[in-house]
C-alpha cells in the first residue's frame, strides 16, 4: 500500500509490560515504514501505566495512570489493550468499542470469558476487534482460521500452546529430572512466573483452547466449557515409560468436532497426553509452541514458532494493529464473529480416546488376569501391557484402545479397590494414533 494524505490514526496503548514496551518501540522506530504499509501515519497518543512518574524511555507527556481518560480522547482511533486479566480491561475495551474505536488485545483470559459480549459490541458499533496475539504469541493461528480456512470445514485443532509447561516436560524428558526441580529451573530462567499455577495447572492453555474452538467451529465456547488437567502429577517415571512405548508426553489443547450418538458436538480439552515420537508435535521442545489444524479439504496444517515473549507477542499485536489501521483508511472492517453453528460443548465423559494406566501391583501370579478382567467388564480393550520391576517395585502399565472417558474412569475406580493393586500411579491419555 502506498502512502496517502490520510489523516493520522491515533493509537492508545494500555499497559507497558514486556509486550507493551515492544509495541511502543515498534510504533516509534518503525513509524515511516508503518505509514507506507497503512497509507496513513500511526501516531501514539498515550500509554496507560500504573505509575506515570516512573521513567520508561517514553516521552513523559505520553504517560498516564488514567486509562479510561486516555481511551476517551477524541484523537484516539485504535486502542491496544495489554493490561491482562478481566477487569479493568473488559470495561475499557467496551468503552472503546462503544465509542467507535477499534481494539487490538492480547488478553486470552478476557477473550475466553467475554468474546461474545465484546464481539457484539464491535459489530454493533461497526469497528474491529482483533486478538491474534491471545493465542500462541507470534504464531499466526487466528487469522488462518478466520480467513484462510473460512471456506473449509475444520474438524480438529491440536496444539502445544503454553511455553512454560512445554519447557518443563521437554527438560524432564531430556534429563530425567523430577517436576519440582525443573519447575525451579524454569523460574530461574524466566520461563515460569513466581506463581506458575495458571501455566502448570492448565488454565492458560484452557483459555486458548476456548478461543480456538470458538473460531474453528463457529460456536461460542468459554473457558468453563474446557476440560482441564495440569502437569503437576507427571513424573520422570511416566516420561521414561512413555519412551518404552515410542512416545513422549506433552500438555495438549485439543478442540474437535465429534458425533455423540447422532448429535454433532464440540470437545475442548487440555491435559498431558502421550503422543508418538513420529507425531509432528512430539518434536516441539523448549518454550516453543505449535498448533496443528485439520480440515476436510486442506488436510493437516501446522503452525510453529515462539509462543510467548515480548517481541514475538508484540509482532502479532502489530499485525492486528496494521490490519485495523488499514481498515480505518479504506473504510472497511475485518471478519465478524461467526457463531452460526452453535454446537454444544460435550462433557469429558462423552469423549473417546486411548489411555495409559500405570499402577503399582502385588508381585504374584494372577494379577494381570485380574486387572485385565476389570478392563473387560467395561468393554475397555487393552492394546499393550508392560510390567516393570519386581517384588515391592512391581509396576504394571496398560495401554488401551479407544474408550470413553466414563468407562475408563469407572475402570480406574475399580482398580483402586483391588487388593492386588497397591496404587494407581498415573492415568494419561494417548493421542495422535488411529487405534
Amino acid at each position: 500500500m502506498t502512502a496517502t494524505n490520510s489523516r493520522p490514526i491515533g493509537v492508545a496503548v494500555l499497559g507497558m509490560g514486556n509486550v507493551g514496551a515492544e509495541v511502543v518501540r515498534i510504533l516509534t522506530e518503525g513509524a515511516d515504514d508503518l505509514r507506507q504499509r497503512i497509507g496513513a501515519p500511526l501516531e501514539l497518543r498515550g500509554v496507560a501505566v500504573r505509575d506515570a512518574k516512573r521513567a520508561r524511555g517514553v516521552d513523559p507527556e505520553l504517560l498516564t495512570d488514567d486509562p479510561a481518560a486516555l481511551v476517551a480522547h477524541d484523537d484516539v482511533d485504535l486502542v491496544v489493550e495489554l493490561i491482562g486479566g478481566i477487569e479493568p480491561p473488559r470495561t475499557l475495551i467496551l468503552q472503546a468499542l462503544e465509542s467507535g474505536k477499534s481494539v487490538v488485545t492480547a488478553n486470552k483470559a478476557l477473550m475466553a470469558a467475554h468474546a461474545g459480549e465484546l464481539s457484539e459490541a464491535a459489530e454493533r458499533n461497526r469497528v474491529d476487534l482483533y486478538f491474534e496475539a491471545a493465542v500462541a504469541g507470534a504464531i499466526p493461528v487466528i487469522r488462518p482460521l478466520t480467513q484462510s480456512l473460512s471456506g473449509d470445514r475444520v474438524t480438529r485443532v491440536t496444539g502445544i500452546v503454553n511455553g512454560t509447561t512445554n519447557y518443563i516436560l521437554s527438560e524432564m524428558d531430556a534429563t530425567g529430572a523430577d517436576y519440582a526441580d525443573v519447575l525451579a529451573e524454569a523460574g530461574r530462567l524466566g520461563y515460569a512466573e513466581a506463581d506458575p499455577t495458571a501455566d502448570v495447572e492448565g488454565y492458560d492453555a484452557a483459555a486458548k483452547a476456548a478461543i480456538l474452538a470458538s473460531i474453528a467451529f463457529h460456536s461460542r465456547v468459554t473457558a468453563e466449557d474446557v476440560y482441564r488437567e495440569g502437569i503437576t502429577a507427571i513424573t520422570a517415571a511416566d516420561l521414561d515409560a512413555a519412551k518404552k512405548f515410542d512416545c513422549t508426553i506433552k500438555l495438549l489443547s485439543i478442540c474437535e468436532r465429534f458425533d455423540d450418538d447422532g448429535v454433532e458436538k464440540i470437545s475442548a480439552r487440555v491435559y498431558p497426553a502421550l503422543i508418538p515420537l513420529d507425531h509432528p508435535l512430539a518434536t516441539v521442545n523448549g518454550a516453543f509452541n505449535a498448533v496443528t489444524v485439520e480440515s476436510e479439504n486442506a488436510g493437516r496444517l501446522m503452525f510453529y514458532g515462539q509462543g510467548a515473549g515480548g517481541a514475538p507477542t508484540a509482532a502479532a499485536v502489530m499485525g492486528d494493529l496494521v490490519m485495523a489501521a488499514r481498515n480505518r483508511v479504506v473504510g472497511g472492517r475485518g471478519p465478524l464473529e461467526s457463531t452460526y453453528a452453535s454446537l454444544p460443548a460435550a462433557p469429558i465423559d462423552r469423549v473417546q480416546t486411548r489411555y495409559y494406566v500405570s499402577m503399582k501391583v502385588a508381585d504374584r501370579s494372577g494379577v494381570l488376569a485380574q486387572v485385565a478382567g476389570e478392563f473387560a467388564k467395561r468393554s475397555v480393550s487393552i492394546s499393550a501391557v508392560r510390567q516393570d520391576g519386581s517384588g515391592e517395585n512391581a509396576r504394571l502399565i496398560v495401554v488401551t484402545h479407544r474408550a470413553s472417558d466414563r468407562a475408563q474412569s469407572e475402570t480406574v475406580a475399580a482398580l483402586e479397590k483391588m487388593d492386588s493393586v497397591i496404587k494407581v500411579s498415573s492415568v494419561l491419555r494417548l493421542e495422535g494414533t488411529d487405534e
